[in-house]
């Protein structure tokens, strides 16, 4: 039987671990597990078949779709968006014989970043505010505020706006989003909203 509080909605197929915390608001939908030392902030959504490892933090409005296992040393800020089946890892060199729990990289996902469907997040790196990665893209290494990247590894091939749009930057290396008219200024390789 579903299990619907006045405070959050899990599906009757998903399995909430006796300890994890569960914000106001949540859902968490089919075939989902949410290990015990998990945390969800406010207003989140878990597609069908999520895993939330121990220790798992994510803030409040994030948004994880169908098939997204988030393993332990993962943090993703508010409004953060996962897209369908992407991937987390959390160990850089995994052997099955070698035991390397102790090893764990830590991956920081910041507020209102995207993650595109199918890419793939090697640990350790920490992804920027407002970032894209694109759909299949590999990221190995940190990616700045704003910045979109695509590609096997991932290259950066432009900026985004918090609203998800394009920005064109003029000679006076300002942009406007053409959906909000927001406006961002380029400094020395770094974009924030004016």
């Amino acid at each position: 039987m579903s299990q619907e509080t006045d405070k959050y909605y899990v599906h009757e197929t998903a399995i909430v671990d006796a300890g994890a915390q569960i914000g106001k608001g949540s859902k968490v939908w089919h075939f989902c597990h949410i290990m015990p030392h998990a945390i969800l902030g406010e207003e989140c959504n878990l597609g069908q078949n999520v895993f939330v490892a121990n220790h798992v933090v994510l803030g409040n409005n994030v948004k994880v779709q169908n098939n997204v296992s988030i393993y332990e040393g993962v943090t993703c800020e508010d409004d953060v968006f996962l897209g369908p089946s992407m991937v987390f890892t959390n160990v850089y060199n995994p052997r099955s014989a070698v035991s390397r729990k102790e090893e764990y990289r830590k991956t920081l996902v910041k507020k209102g970043a995207t993650i595109g469907a199918n890419a793939t997040i090697v640990c350790g790196a920490t992804l920027g505010r407002y970032c894209f990665v694109g759909a299949g893209a590999v990221v190995k290494n940190d990616v700045p505020d704003y910045a979109m990247v695509v590609g096997v590894p991932s290259v950066q091939k432009g900026w985004m706006s918090e609203h998800g749009e394009q920005l064109e930057f003029d000679a006076s290396h300002r942009a406007k989003c053409a959906h909000t008219g927001d406006e961002y200024i380029l400094e020395d390789g770094k974009v924030k909203k004016i």
